[in-house]
C-alpha cells in the first residue's frame, strides 16, 4: 500500500482525505484547523491511516500564498514527506474531471488522487531568491526613473 493525504489549504483550517492506496479512499473528509489542537487532531488522522497501513502517508497540498506555511511546518517538524505542487497545475487536472464540482472536500480527494513530484529545497530557495531579485531590480529601476 502507498498510502497518501490529499490536504486542501485555505485560510485557518484544512480539509485532509486520506487514501490507504490509488483510489482506495480511508475514511471520510476530515477537517481541522491550524491551531496546535487542530494539527495535533490531524497527526492522530494521520497516524491512524499509518496503523492501518503499515507506512507513514505523504501529504499532497497545493502552495496558497502564505496559508499553507504552519501546515508544512508542522509536517516538517514531524518528518512527513510532502509534496507542494503549484495550483496551475492542479486546476488543469481539475478541469480534465467531467463534473465541475467546487467544494474543499472534493478538492482534497483530488489532490489526494493527483499524480506528484517532489521538488528540493534548494529549488524553492532559488525560486523565491529569484523572485526577490526580480522585485528588487523592478524597485531599482522605478526609482531610476523617479530621479531618486
Amino acid at each position: 500500500m502507498n498510502p497518501v493525504i490529499g490536504l486542501d489549504v485555505s485560510k485557518g483550517e484544512s480539509h485532509a482525505q486520506a487514501f490507504a492506496d490509488r483510489g482506495t479512499p480511508y475514511g471520510k473528509i476530515f477537517r481541522f484547523n491550524h491551531d496546535l489542537d487542530g494539527l495535533a487532531s490531524f497527526l492522530r488522522y494521520a497516524q491512524d491511516l499509518e496503523s492501518f497501513t503499515g507506512k507513514r502517508a505523504a501529504v499532497v497540498l497545493e502552495a496558497t500564498g502564505h496559508y499553507h506555511s504552519p501546515v508544512v511546518q508542522f509536517l516538517d517538524e514531524h518528518q512527513f514527506v510532502h509534496i507542494v505542487i503549484n495550483p496551475l497545475l492542479s486546476h488543469q487536472a481539475k478541469k480534465a474531471n467531467l463534473r465541475k464540482v467546487k467544494t474543499d472536500a472534493a478538492d482534497a480527494y483530488q489532490l489526494g488522487l493527483e499524480p506528484y513530484k517532489k521538488r528540493g529545497q534548494y529549488l524553492m530557495n532559488l525560486r523565491y531568491l529569484t523572485r526577490q531579485h526580480e522585485s528588487l531590480t523592478g524597485m531599482y529601476v522605478q526609482a531610476k526613473l523617479h530621479g531618486y
